[in-house]
Protein backbone atom coordinates (compact mmCIF):
# COMPACT_ATOMS: atom_id res chain seq x y z
CA UNK A 1 0.00 0.00 0.00
CA UNK A 2 1.67 3.39 -0.87
CA UNK A 3 2.11 5.81 1.97
CA UNK A 4 -0.63 8.70 2.13
CA UNK A 5 1.94 11.36 1.22
CA UNK A 6 2.53 9.98 -2.39
CA UNK A 7 -1.49 9.78 -3.08
CA UNK A 8 -3.50 12.74 -4.31
CA UNK A 9 -4.52 15.18 -2.18
CA UNK A 10 -4.24 15.42 1.91
CA UNK A 11 -6.44 17.55 3.92
CA UNK A 12 -5.85 18.26 7.53
CA UNK A 13 -8.08 19.21 10.34
CA UNK A 14 -7.14 20.73 13.48
CA UNK A 15 -9.23 20.73 16.61
CA UNK A 16 -8.68 22.39 19.86
CA UNK A 17 -10.22 19.99 22.63
CA UNK A 18 -10.89 22.39 25.33
CA UNK A 19 -11.35 19.59 27.34
CA UNK A 20 -13.88 17.70 25.19
CA UNK A 21 -12.14 14.51 25.02
CA UNK A 22 -12.58 12.07 28.27
CA UNK A 23 -8.93 10.40 27.80
CA UNK A 24 -5.35 11.93 26.96
CA UNK A 25 -3.89 9.06 24.32
CA UNK A 26 -5.18 9.21 21.38
CA UNK A 27 -1.74 9.27 19.46
CA UNK A 28 0.78 6.12 19.32
CA UNK A 29 4.08 6.85 20.62
CA UNK A 30 7.32 5.85 19.26
CA UNK A 31 10.78 7.32 18.99
CA UNK A 32 10.32 7.15 15.63
CA UNK A 33 7.12 9.21 16.02
CA UNK A 34 8.35 11.65 18.21
CA UNK A 35 11.01 12.54 15.48
CA UNK A 36 8.04 12.97 13.00
CA UNK A 37 6.16 16.16 12.97
CA UNK A 38 2.34 16.18 13.62
CA UNK A 39 1.58 15.68 10.02
CA UNK A 40 3.75 13.10 9.31
CA UNK A 41 2.16 11.19 12.23
CA UNK A 42 -1.25 11.93 11.32
CA UNK A 43 -0.43 10.35 7.69
CA UNK A 44 1.11 7.43 8.67
CA UNK A 45 -2.02 6.86 11.41
CA UNK A 46 -4.14 7.17 8.06
CA UNK A 47 -2.08 4.54 6.49
CA UNK A 48 -2.68 1.92 9.25
CA UNK A 49 -6.32 3.25 9.97
CA UNK A 50 -6.85 2.76 6.25
CA UNK A 51 -5.74 -0.83 5.99
CA UNK A 52 -7.20 -1.59 9.02
CA UNK A 53 -10.64 -0.62 7.57
CA UNK A 54 -9.68 -2.46 4.49
CA UNK A 55 -8.96 -5.59 6.50
CA UNK A 56 -12.30 -5.43 7.80
CA UNK A 57 -14.06 -5.37 4.14
CA UNK A 58 -12.03 -8.05 3.25
CA UNK A 59 -13.29 -10.26 6.17
CA UNK A 60 -16.57 -9.48 5.52
CA UNK A 61 -16.47 -9.85 1.81
CA UNK A 62 -15.02 -13.27 2.50
CA UNK A 63 -17.34 -15.02 5.06
CA UNK A 64 -20.19 -13.58 2.98
CA UNK A 65 -19.33 -15.81 0.27
CA UNK A 66 -20.33 -18.70 2.36
CA UNK A 67 -23.39 -17.73 3.50
CA UNK A 68 -26.18 -20.37 3.40
CA UNK A 69 -28.00 -19.84 0.08
CA UNK A 70 -31.72 -20.58 1.64
CA UNK A 71 -31.17 -18.11 4.94
CA UNK A 72 -28.01 -16.06 4.03
CA UNK A 73 -26.94 -17.01 7.56
CA UNK A 74 -23.29 -17.48 8.36
CA UNK A 75 -21.65 -20.86 9.21
CA UNK A 76 -19.93 -21.59 12.71
CA UNK A 77 -16.88 -22.42 11.00
CA UNK A 78 -16.23 -23.72 7.45
CA UNK A 79 -16.73 -27.35 8.43
CA UNK A 80 -19.95 -27.46 10.47
CA UNK A 81 -22.84 -25.90 8.61
CA UNK A 82 -24.90 -24.43 11.10
CA UNK A 83 -25.82 -21.14 12.90
CA UNK A 84 -25.59 -21.25 16.92
CA UNK A 85 -26.40 -17.94 18.81
CA UNK A 86 -22.52 -18.45 21.15
CA UNK A 87 -20.54 -18.74 18.20
CA UNK A 88 -21.70 -17.27 14.98
CA UNK A 89 -24.39 -14.88 16.25
CA UNK A 90 -21.95 -13.57 19.16
CA UNK A 91 -18.97 -13.22 18.03
CA UNK A 92 -18.43 -13.26 14.27
CA UNK A 93 -21.71 -11.66 12.74
CA UNK A 94 -22.07 -8.78 14.80
CA UNK A 95 -18.53 -7.48 13.45
CA UNK A 96 -19.19 -7.80 9.61
CA UNK A 97 -22.79 -5.64 11.17
CA UNK A 98 -20.00 -3.13 12.74
CA UNK A 99 -17.63 -3.30 9.82
CA UNK A 100 -20.61 -2.53 7.66
CA UNK A 101 -21.71 0.46 9.30
CA UNK A 102 -18.23 2.01 9.15
CA UNK A 103 -17.58 1.19 5.66
CA UNK A 104 -21.19 0.31 3.32
CA UNK A 105 -24.19 1.83 4.43
CA UNK A 106 -25.79 -0.01 2.46
CA UNK A 107 -24.21 -3.06 3.28
CA UNK A 108 -25.62 -2.52 6.39
CA UNK A 109 -28.58 -1.23 6.14
CA UNK A 110 -29.55 -4.15 3.67
CA UNK A 111 -28.49 -7.64 3.88
CA UNK A 112 -26.94 -7.04 7.19
CA UNK A 113 -30.43 -6.35 8.70
CA UNK A 114 -31.87 -9.29 6.91
CA UNK A 115 -29.36 -11.64 8.25
CA UNK A 116 -31.12 -10.15 11.88
CA UNK A 117 -34.57 -10.64 10.32
CA UNK A 118 -33.90 -13.81 9.79
CA UNK A 119 -31.89 -15.37 12.46
CA UNK A 120 -34.90 -13.75 14.53
CA UNK A 121 -37.32 -15.17 12.87
CA UNK A 122 -35.98 -18.97 12.95
CA UNK A 123 -34.11 -19.48 15.34
CA UNK A 124 -35.61 -17.84 18.48
CA UNK A 125 -37.49 -21.22 20.19
CA UNK A 126 -38.11 -20.51 23.62
CA UNK A 127 -39.70 -16.85 23.32
CA UNK A 128 -37.14 -14.79 21.64
CA UNK A 129 -34.28 -17.08 22.70
CA UNK A 130 -32.35 -18.21 19.85
CA UNK A 131 -31.64 -22.16 19.40
CA UNK A 132 -28.71 -23.56 16.53
CA UNK A 133 -30.36 -23.71 13.34
CA UNK A 134 -29.22 -26.51 10.86
CA UNK A 135 -28.69 -25.36 7.63
CA UNK A 136 -28.77 -28.99 6.20
CA UNK A 137 -32.04 -29.59 8.11
CA UNK A 138 -33.20 -26.26 7.66
CA UNK A 139 -34.51 -26.27 10.79
CA UNK A 140 -32.98 -26.83 14.57
CA UNK A 141 -30.61 -29.06 15.13
CA UNK A 142 -32.12 -30.54 18.18
CA UNK A 143 -35.10 -31.88 18.22
CA UNK A 144 -35.87 -30.78 21.72
CA UNK A 145 -34.85 -27.38 23.31
CA UNK A 146 -32.39 -27.65 25.96
CA UNK A 147 -32.68 -24.67 28.23
CA UNK A 148 -29.21 -24.97 29.43
CA UNK A 149 -27.58 -24.76 26.09
CA UNK A 150 -30.23 -21.94 25.07
CA UNK A 151 -29.66 -19.83 28.27
CA UNK A 152 -25.49 -20.20 27.09
CA UNK A 153 -26.15 -19.33 23.72
CA UNK A 154 -28.42 -15.89 24.44
CA UNK A 155 -26.09 -14.80 26.96
CA UNK A 156 -23.26 -15.27 24.80
CA UNK A 157 -24.99 -13.35 21.67
CA UNK A 158 -26.53 -10.31 24.18
CA UNK A 159 -23.26 -9.64 26.10
CA UNK A 160 -20.30 -10.62 23.45
CA UNK A 161 -22.23 -9.64 20.00
CA UNK A 162 -25.66 -7.41 20.31
CA UNK A 163 -24.43 -5.13 23.61
CA UNK A 164 -20.54 -3.65 22.03
CA UNK A 165 -23.41 -2.49 18.73
CA UNK A 166 -25.85 -1.20 21.41
CA UNK A 167 -22.57 0.69 22.62
CA UNK A 168 -21.51 1.68 19.39
CA UNK A 169 -24.53 2.59 17.15
CA UNK A 170 -26.90 3.83 19.67
CA UNK A 171 -30.91 2.57 19.51
CA UNK A 172 -31.27 0.09 16.56
CA UNK A 173 -32.89 -3.06 15.51
CA UNK A 174 -29.62 -5.08 17.44
CA UNK A 175 -30.31 -3.15 20.36
CA UNK A 176 -33.54 -4.27 20.14
CA UNK A 177 -32.83 -8.08 20.03
CA UNK A 178 -30.12 -7.66 23.01
CA UNK A 179 -33.20 -6.43 25.25
CA UNK A 180 -36.43 -9.01 23.53
CA UNK A 181 -33.43 -12.09 24.51
CA UNK A 182 -32.46 -10.40 27.77
CA UNK A 183 -35.70 -10.08 29.18
CA UNK A 184 -36.74 -13.78 28.12
CA UNK A 185 -33.75 -15.17 29.76
CA UNK A 186 -35.04 -13.77 32.75
CA UNK A 187 -38.25 -14.44 32.97
CA UNK A 188 -36.99 -18.56 32.47
CA UNK A 189 -34.23 -17.95 34.70
CA UNK A 190 -34.68 -21.56 36.18
CA UNK A 191 -31.62 -21.72 39.07
CA UNK A 192 -33.57 -21.16 42.50
CA UNK A 193 -31.55 -19.33 44.83
CA UNK A 194 -31.84 -17.49 48.67
CA UNK A 195 -31.54 -14.45 46.24
CA UNK A 196 -34.22 -15.41 43.54
CA UNK A 197 -34.34 -16.85 40.71
CA UNK A 198 -31.04 -16.47 38.29
CA UNK A 199 -30.55 -18.06 34.72
CA UNK A 200 -27.64 -20.20 35.21
CA UNK A 201 -25.04 -21.48 38.00
CA UNK A 202 -22.02 -20.68 35.02
CA UNK A 203 -19.60 -18.26 36.24
CA UNK A 204 -18.67 -17.51 32.85
CA UNK A 205 -23.10 -16.62 31.85
CA UNK A 206 -22.93 -14.73 35.16
CA UNK A 207 -20.19 -13.14 34.32
CA UNK A 208 -21.83 -11.77 31.23
CA UNK A 209 -25.11 -11.03 33.18
CA UNK A 210 -23.41 -8.88 35.65
CA UNK A 211 -21.65 -6.83 33.14
CA UNK A 212 -24.42 -6.73 30.74
CA UNK A 213 -27.58 -5.69 33.06
CA UNK A 214 -24.93 -3.21 35.37
CA UNK A 215 -24.69 -1.72 31.73
CA UNK A 216 -28.76 -1.94 30.52
CA UNK A 217 -30.13 -0.51 33.63
CA UNK A 218 -28.35 2.89 32.80
CA UNK A 219 -28.97 2.59 29.34
CA UNK A 220 -32.47 1.62 29.91
CA UNK A 221 -33.47 3.47 33.09
CA UNK A 222 -35.69 0.48 33.80
CA UNK A 223 -34.69 -0.86 37.97
CA UNK A 224 -35.26 -4.50 37.18
CA UNK A 225 -32.19 -5.21 34.97
CA UNK A 226 -30.42 -3.80 38.29
CA UNK A 227 -32.07 -5.93 40.40
CA UNK A 228 -31.31 -8.82 38.53
CA UNK A 229 -27.69 -7.67 38.90
CA UNK A 230 -28.28 -8.11 43.01
CA UNK A 231 -29.45 -11.43 42.84
CA UNK A 232 -26.30 -12.69 41.28
CA UNK A 233 -24.09 -9.97 43.30
CA UNK A 234 -25.87 -11.41 46.24
CA UNK A 235 -24.91 -14.64 45.06
CA UNK A 236 -21.42 -14.24 44.57
CA UNK A 237 -20.45 -11.48 47.62
CA UNK A 238 -22.75 -12.44 50.43
CA UNK A 239 -23.76 -15.49 49.32
CA UNK A 240 -21.30 -19.34 49.81
CA UNK A 241 -19.89 -18.48 46.11
CA UNK A 242 -17.35 -15.76 46.50
CA UNK A 243 -14.72 -16.15 43.88
CA UNK A 244 -11.69 -16.58 45.77
CA UNK A 245 -13.05 -17.45 49.03
CA UNK A 246 -15.07 -20.45 48.15
CA UNK A 247 -13.74 -21.90 45.05
CA UNK A 248 -10.12 -23.80 44.53
CA UNK A 249 -10.09 -23.43 40.55
CA UNK A 250 -10.48 -20.16 39.13
CA UNK A 251 -10.10 -19.43 35.35
CA UNK A 252 -8.50 -16.38 34.59
CA UNK A 253 -8.55 -16.85 30.50
CA UNK A 254 -11.82 -17.26 28.72
CA UNK A 255 -14.14 -16.82 29.77
CA UNK A 256 -14.29 -17.40 33.53
CA UNK A 257 -12.18 -14.53 34.53
CA UNK A 258 -15.61 -12.45 33.24
CA UNK A 259 -17.02 -12.94 36.23
CA UNK A 260 -14.11 -10.92 38.45
CA UNK A 261 -15.21 -7.72 35.97
CA UNK A 262 -18.38 -8.70 35.96
CA UNK A 263 -18.52 -7.65 39.77
CA UNK A 264 -16.67 -4.66 39.65
CA UNK A 265 -18.64 -3.15 37.30
CA UNK A 266 -22.04 -4.11 39.01
CA UNK A 267 -19.95 -2.35 42.23
CA UNK A 268 -19.46 0.59 40.10
CA UNK A 269 -23.46 0.56 39.10
CA UNK A 270 -24.28 0.25 42.57
CA UNK A 271 -21.85 3.26 44.18
CA UNK A 272 -23.98 5.56 41.71
CA UNK A 273 -27.90 4.11 42.55
CA UNK A 274 -27.80 1.86 45.34
CA UNK A 275 -24.82 3.53 47.25
CA UNK A 276 -25.68 1.65 50.26
CA UNK A 277 -25.52 -1.87 48.70
CA UNK A 278 -22.24 -0.93 47.37
CA UNK A 279 -21.03 -0.43 50.86
CA UNK A 280 -22.10 -4.04 51.39
CA UNK A 281 -19.87 -5.24 48.42
CA UNK A 282 -16.97 -3.28 49.42
CA UNK A 283 -15.26 -5.74 51.30
CA UNK A 284 -15.82 -8.74 49.34
CA UNK A 285 -15.24 -7.24 46.14
CA UNK A 286 -11.43 -5.94 47.47
CA UNK A 287 -10.96 -9.35 48.86
CA UNK A 288 -11.42 -10.79 45.63
CA UNK A 289 -9.18 -8.47 43.87
CA UNK A 290 -6.55 -8.69 46.32
CA UNK A 291 -6.35 -12.35 46.37
CA UNK A 292 -6.17 -13.13 42.73
CA UNK A 293 -2.75 -9.95 42.89
CA UNK A 294 -1.47 -12.40 45.44
CA UNK A 295 -1.49 -15.88 43.95
CA UNK A 296 -2.84 -14.94 40.34
CA UNK A 297 0.12 -12.89 38.44
CA UNK A 298 3.44 -13.42 37.42
CA UNK A 299 6.48 -11.42 37.53
CA UNK A 300 5.53 -9.01 34.65
CA UNK A 301 1.76 -8.85 36.56
CA UNK A 302 -0.26 -11.13 33.58
CA UNK A 303 -2.36 -13.84 35.08
CA UNK A 304 -2.21 -17.03 34.98
CA UNK A 305 -4.99 -19.44 32.87
CA UNK A 306 -5.75 -20.71 36.16
CA UNK A 307 -4.91 -20.47 39.85
CA UNK A 308 -6.34 -22.12 43.18
CA UNK A 309 -7.26 -19.06 45.31
CA UNK A 310 -8.07 -21.24 48.75
CA UNK A 311 -4.54 -22.89 48.39
CA UNK A 312 -2.73 -19.73 47.01
CA UNK A 313 -1.57 -21.80 44.29
CA UNK A 314 -0.99 -22.17 40.24
CA UNK A 315 -2.63 -24.88 38.12
CA UNK A 316 -1.99 -23.46 34.76
CA UNK A 317 0.86 -21.12 34.32
CA UNK A 318 0.19 -20.34 30.85
CA UNK A 319 -0.42 -16.45 30.34
CA UNK A 320 -4.44 -15.52 29.87
CA UNK A 321 -4.73 -13.46 26.79
CA UNK A 322 -7.68 -11.46 28.87
CA UNK A 323 -5.33 -10.09 31.01
CA UNK A 324 -6.97 -6.66 29.86
CA UNK A 325 -10.85 -8.12 30.79
CA UNK A 326 -9.62 -8.63 34.45
CA UNK A 327 -7.72 -5.37 34.61
CA UNK A 328 -11.01 -3.80 33.86
CA UNK A 329 -11.92 -4.33 36.95
CA UNK A 330 -9.64 -3.21 39.16
CA UNK A 331 -9.50 0.31 37.45
CA UNK A 332 -13.04 0.36 37.51
CA UNK A 333 -12.81 -0.13 41.21
CA UNK A 334 -9.68 2.42 41.62
CA UNK A 335 -12.12 4.83 39.58
CA UNK A 336 -14.81 4.38 42.33
CA UNK A 337 -12.76 3.76 45.46
CA UNK A 338 -9.41 5.67 44.46
CA UNK A 339 -7.51 2.54 45.55
CA UNK A 340 -4.13 3.21 43.80
CA UNK A 341 -2.65 -0.09 44.03
CA UNK A 342 -5.06 -0.87 41.31
CA UNK A 343 -4.27 1.85 38.87
CA UNK A 344 -0.54 1.45 39.82
CA UNK A 345 -0.45 -2.63 38.73
CA UNK A 346 -2.32 -1.37 35.45
CA UNK A 347 -0.03 0.80 35.15
CA UNK A 348 2.92 -1.92 35.47
CA UNK A 349 1.85 -4.46 33.31
CA UNK A 350 1.29 -2.02 30.60
CA UNK A 351 5.05 -0.82 30.42
CA UNK A 352 6.24 -4.80 30.49
CA UNK A 353 4.07 -5.68 27.00
CA UNK A 354 6.45 -4.00 24.97
CA UNK A 355 9.84 -5.72 26.92
CA UNK A 356 8.29 -9.03 27.27
CA UNK A 357 5.40 -9.99 25.26
CA UNK A 358 6.08 -8.63 21.45
CA UNK A 359 5.19 -11.76 19.38
CA UNK A 360 3.62 -13.83 22.11
CA UNK A 361 1.44 -16.80 20.89
CA UNK A 362 -1.28 -15.85 23.18
CA UNK A 363 -3.49 -18.68 21.96
CA UNK A 364 -1.29 -20.75 19.70
CA UNK A 365 -0.87 -19.36 15.90
CA UNK A 366 -4.53 -18.50 16.03
CA UNK A 367 -5.71 -14.19 15.82
CA UNK A 368 -7.73 -14.89 18.19
CA UNK A 369 -5.53 -14.75 21.53
CA UNK A 370 -3.85 -11.43 19.80
CA UNK A 371 -7.29 -9.91 19.12
CA UNK A 372 -8.69 -10.34 23.47
CA UNK A 373 -4.59 -9.26 24.28
CA UNK A 374 -4.73 -6.01 21.95
CA UNK A 375 -8.38 -5.16 23.01
CA UNK A 376 -7.18 -5.20 26.32
CA UNK A 377 -4.12 -3.04 26.26
CA UNK A 378 -6.23 -0.40 23.66
CA UNK A 379 -8.81 -0.29 26.52
CA UNK A 380 -6.29 0.09 29.45
CA UNK A 381 -3.96 2.76 27.44
CA UNK A 382 -7.34 4.96 26.86
CA UNK A 383 -7.08 5.28 30.34
CA UNK A 384 -3.59 5.19 31.33
CA UNK A 385 -1.22 6.39 28.54
CA UNK A 386 2.15 4.60 28.91
CA UNK A 387 4.08 5.24 25.98
CA UNK A 388 5.61 1.41 25.94
CA UNK A 389 2.14 0.34 25.65
CA UNK A 390 1.44 2.13 22.58
CA UNK A 391 4.36 0.83 20.94
CA UNK A 392 3.55 -2.73 21.55
CA UNK A 393 0.07 -2.78 20.27
CA UNK A 394 1.65 -0.95 17.12
CA UNK A 395 3.67 -3.98 17.16
CA UNK A 396 1.36 -6.55 17.53
CA UNK A 397 -1.69 -5.32 15.37
CA UNK A 398 0.72 -6.27 12.04
CA UNK A 399 1.29 -9.57 14.00
CA UNK A 400 -2.87 -10.48 13.58
CA UNK A 401 -3.13 -8.80 10.94
CA UNK A 402 -0.43 -10.99 8.77
CA UNK A 403 -2.29 -14.29 10.04
CA UNK A 404 -5.54 -13.27 7.23
CA UNK A 405 -5.37 -15.50 3.98
CA UNK A 406 -6.22 -13.61 0.65
CA UNK A 407 -9.89 -14.37 0.75
CA UNK A 408 -10.51 -12.53 3.64
CA UNK A 409 -10.89 -15.19 6.56
CA UNK A 410 -8.47 -15.22 8.82
CA UNK A 411 -8.94 -18.95 10.34
CA UNK A 412 -12.06 -19.48 8.83
CA UNK A 413 -13.99 -20.07 12.30
CA UNK A 414 -16.42 -17.78 13.89
CA UNK A 415 -13.37 -15.68 16.41
CA UNK A 416 -12.50 -14.44 13.08
CA UNK A 417 -14.71 -11.71 14.03
CA UNK A 418 -12.75 -10.58 17.10
CA UNK A 419 -9.93 -9.95 14.30
CA UNK A 420 -12.69 -7.50 12.88
CA UNK A 421 -13.71 -5.95 16.45
CA UNK A 422 -10.25 -5.27 17.46
CA UNK A 423 -8.95 -3.97 14.35
CA UNK A 424 -11.99 -1.51 14.35
CA UNK A 425 -10.89 -0.41 17.69
CA UNK A 426 -7.47 0.14 16.78
CA UNK A 427 -8.60 2.35 13.67
CA UNK A 428 -10.66 4.37 15.83
CA UNK A 429 -7.76 5.03 18.24
CA UNK A 430 -5.78 5.68 14.94
CA UNK A 431 -8.58 8.43 13.68
CA UNK A 432 -9.49 9.90 17.14
CA UNK A 433 -13.04 8.33 16.51
CA UNK A 434 -13.34 10.86 13.89
CA UNK A 435 -15.47 8.87 10.70
CA UNK A 436 -15.82 9.20 6.86
CA UNK A 437 -19.02 8.75 4.74
CA UNK A 438 -19.18 7.40 2.38
CA UNK A 439 -15.98 5.03 3.19
CA UNK A 440 -13.90 4.08 0.15
CA UNK A 441 -10.47 2.16 0.19
CA UNK A 442 -8.30 5.46 -0.96
CA UNK A 443 -9.89 7.81 1.82
CA UNK A 444 -7.68 8.30 4.42
CA UNK A 445 -7.97 9.79 7.63
CA UNK A 446 -5.73 9.61 10.51
CA UNK A 447 -5.19 11.73 13.40
CA UNK A 448 -2.63 12.39 16.30
CA UNK A 449 -3.59 14.69 19.63
CA UNK A 450 -1.18 17.29 20.81
CA UNK A 451 -1.80 18.87 24.23
CA UNK A 452 -5.90 20.01 23.51
CA UNK A 453 -5.37 19.34 19.91
CA UNK A 454 -6.10 16.99 17.68
CA UNK A 455 -4.50 16.71 14.12
CA UNK A 456 -6.78 15.06 11.34
CA UNK A 457 -5.30 13.96 8.29
CA UNK A 458 -7.55 13.16 5.01
CA UNK A 459 -6.77 12.20 1.54
CA UNK A 460 -7.89 10.47 -1.41
CA UNK A 461 -6.56 8.73 -4.55
CA UNK A 462 -9.86 10.42 -6.54
CA UNK A 463 -11.87 13.42 -5.89
CA UNK A 464 -14.34 12.81 -2.78
CA UNK A 465 -16.91 14.32 -1.41
CA UNK A 466 -18.75 13.10 1.71
CA UNK A 467 -18.53 14.44 5.28
CA UNK A 468 -16.04 14.01 8.54
CA UNK A 469 -18.10 12.82 11.81
CA UNK A 470 -16.71 13.35 15.37
CA UNK A 471 -17.32 10.89 18.18
CA UNK A 472 -19.31 11.77 20.78
CA UNK A 473 -19.65 10.53 24.69
CA UNK A 474 -21.28 7.85 23.86
CA UNK A 475 -20.79 6.30 27.15
CA UNK A 476 -23.80 8.67 28.33
CA UNK A 477 -25.43 8.84 25.01
CA UNK A 478 -25.95 5.71 24.00
CA UNK A 479 -25.88 4.12 27.52
CA UNK A 480 -26.44 6.65 29.97
CA UNK A 481 -23.67 5.71 31.93
CA UNK A 482 -22.43 7.74 34.74
CA UNK A 483 -18.72 7.18 34.25
CA UNK A 484 -17.27 5.63 31.73
CA UNK A 485 -15.18 2.66 33.43
CA UNK A 486 -13.56 0.23 31.61
CA UNK A 487 -15.99 -2.61 29.77
CA UNK A 488 -15.01 -5.46 27.76
CA UNK A 489 -15.65 -5.27 23.55
CA UNK A 490 -16.34 -1.87 24.34
CA UNK A 491 -14.98 1.04 21.66
CA UNK A 492 -13.03 3.57 23.71
CA UNK A 493 -13.33 7.04 23.21
CA UNK A 494 -11.01 9.06 22.09
CA UNK A 495 -12.22 12.38 20.89
CA UNK A 496 -16.07 13.65 21.37
CA UNK A 497 -18.03 16.32 21.11
CA UNK A 498 -20.65 17.79 23.63
CA UNK A 499 -23.77 18.25 21.46
CA UNK A 500 -25.30 21.84 22.80
CA UNK A 501 -21.49 23.17 23.10
CA UNK A 502 -20.25 25.62 20.09
CA UNK A 503 -17.21 25.49 18.35
CA UNK A 504 -15.21 27.62 16.32
CA UNK A 505 -14.17 26.12 13.13
CA UNK A 506 -10.42 28.20 11.57
CA UNK A 507 -9.83 27.60 7.75
CA UNK A 508 -5.45 27.07 8.22
CA UNK A 509 -5.60 28.55 4.63
CA UNK A 510 -7.69 31.43 5.14
CA UNK A 511 -8.61 34.17 8.69
CA UNK A 512 -12.09 33.99 10.15
CA UNK A 513 -14.35 31.80 11.21
CA UNK A 514 -17.02 29.61 11.14
CA UNK A 515 -19.39 28.46 13.53
CA UNK A 516 -20.69 24.86 14.81
CA UNK A 517 -21.99 23.18 17.37
CA UNK A 518 -21.20 20.15 18.74
CA UNK A 519 -24.31 18.14 17.02
CA UNK A 520 -23.33 19.45 13.91
CA UNK A 521 -19.92 17.97 13.96
CA UNK A 522 -21.49 14.63 15.30
CA UNK A 523 -23.77 14.51 12.34
CA UNK A 524 -21.27 15.38 10.11
CA UNK A 525 -18.78 18.05 8.49
CA UNK A 526 -19.38 18.27 4.67
CA UNK A 527 -16.44 17.90 2.59
CA UNK A 528 -16.07 18.37 -1.34
CA UNK A 529 -12.77 18.22 -2.28
CA UNK A 530 -10.98 17.77 -5.70
CA UNK A 531 -7.91 15.68 -6.44
CA UNK A 532 -5.07 17.28 -5.33
CA UNK A 533 -5.94 19.87 -3.03
CA UNK A 534 -5.03 20.32 1.11
CA UNK A 535 -7.47 21.23 3.45
CA UNK A 536 -7.14 22.31 7.16
CA UNK A 537 -9.18 24.03 9.91
CA UNK A 538 -8.77 24.60 13.77
CA UNK A 539 -11.78 23.28 15.95
CA UNK A 540 -11.94 24.34 19.07
CA UNK A 541 -14.84 25.06 21.81
CA UNK A 542 -15.86 29.00 21.18
CA UNK A 543 -15.01 29.74 24.48
CA UNK A 544 -11.08 28.84 24.11
CA UNK A 545 -10.10 31.66 22.99
CA UNK A 546 -7.14 31.76 19.70
CA UNK A 547 -4.84 29.79 19.24
CA UNK A 548 -0.98 29.89 17.94
CA UNK A 549 -1.84 28.14 14.22
CA UNK A 550 1.64 29.31 12.41
CA UNK A 551 3.68 25.93 12.59
CA UNK A 552 1.13 23.78 11.75
CA UNK A 553 0.68 26.22 8.52
CA UNK A 554 4.31 25.75 7.67
CA UNK A 555 3.75 21.55 7.60
CA UNK A 556 0.63 22.00 5.45
CA UNK A 557 2.24 24.14 3.26
CA UNK A 558 5.06 21.80 2.53
CA UNK A 559 2.64 18.91 2.07
CA UNK A 560 0.87 20.75 -1.03
CA UNK A 561 -0.58 24.49 -2.47
CA UNK A 562 -3.53 25.56 -0.52
CA UNK A 563 -6.80 24.48 -2.46
CA UNK A 564 -9.55 26.71 -3.28
CA UNK A 565 -12.30 25.04 -2.23
CA UNK A 566 -14.22 25.74 0.71
CA UNK A 567 -16.53 23.30 3.07
CA UNK A 568 -19.82 23.26 3.17
CA UNK A 569 -22.07 23.74 6.32
CA UNK A 570 -22.84 19.86 8.25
Amino acid sequence: MKRLHRVGFILTVVLLSGGLCTSIAANSASAQAQSQTTLAQAVEHARLASEGFSRCRRYVDGWLKYADPATGLIPRNLRERYWNAKDSAADNYPFMVLTAALTDRDLYEGRMLDMLRTETRLTSRIDSLPDTWSFQMQGFQLAEPALDRIMFGSSEYVKDGLLPLAEYLGPSPWRDRMLAILDDMWKHAPIDTPFGRIVAADVEVNGEMLQTLSRVYWMTGDQKYLDWAIRLGDYYLLGGHHPTRNRSRLKLRDHECEIVSGLCELYAALHFARPEKAKAYQKPIHEMLDRILEVGRNEHGLFYNVINPQAGSVVDRRIADTWGYTYNGYYTVFLVDGTETYRAVVRGVLRALYDHYRNHEWQGDNADGYADAIEGALNLYNREPVESAAMWIDSEIRVMWAKQKRDGLIDAWHCDGNFARTTIMYCLWKTAGVTIRPWRADVQLGAVRRGGSVVLVLSAGSPWEGSLRFDTPRHRTHMGLPLDWPRINQFPEWFVVEADEEYAVYDLHAEGKASYSGRQLAEGLAIALGAGEVRGWVVQKSSAGETDLNQLRVELESLSPPPAARPKAP
